[in-house]
């Protein structure tokens, strides 16, 4: 059972608050590959709020050091890429929910070069990275000023919705 409850959450800091989701996270989900399918299936299994979060975990991870079509060379998961865009809009990011999806939609005429080995050369001045340039600048406008990317979305939805972030008794 999670020891997040509606106390802790609105007497935690901000940081606080997302090392604690963070750490839930770990706990519910443990050491398994992000990429996979168990991971899609395990985090399915968790409660809406803790789904969206670790389904948005790598995205602010790839905004913050690459950009959105290394995203899906680094995360060559469709049924990953679709929990993403379901969980952008349940943490209320929905501005960047429609620009992923919109990234998504391009990365899938490229999805053979992009599941293959030496992707990472390809991607370079491929024809991908400059479909999504612009995707990459509005997602990252939006996330300008926001101290921790999208984690900031978790902390607010987790202040809003305490209820979404626990099992359901």
């Amino acid at each position: 059972m999670s020891n997040l409850t509606p106390e802790i959450i609105s007497a935690s800091s901000d940081d606080e608050l997302f090392k604690l989701l963070g750490k839930e996270l770990e706990k519910r989900i443990g050491p398994v590959k992000r990429d996979s399918p168990e991971f899609v299936s395990k985090i399915q299994k968790l409660p809406i709020g803790l789904r969206a979060m670790a389904a948005t975990y790598e995205l602010d991870v790839s905004l913050a050091l690459d950009d959105l079509g290394w995203h899906f060379g680094n995360w060559h998961n469709t049924a990953l890429a679709e929990e993403t865009v379901h969980g952008l809009d349940e943490l209320g990011a929905t501005e960047l929910a429609v620009i992923f999806k919109d990234a998504f939609q391009i990365a899938l005429h490229y999805w053979d070069e992009l599941g293959a080995e030496n992707w990472t050369k390809w991607y370079h001045d491929s024809p991908l990275e400059k479909e999504v340039d612009s995707l990459n600048k509005q997602a990252w406008k939006i996330l300008e000023g926001k101290k921790n990317g999208i984690f900031n979305y978790w902390v607010d939805y987790a202040r809003k919705h305490p209820e979404r972030i626990k099992n359901p008794n």
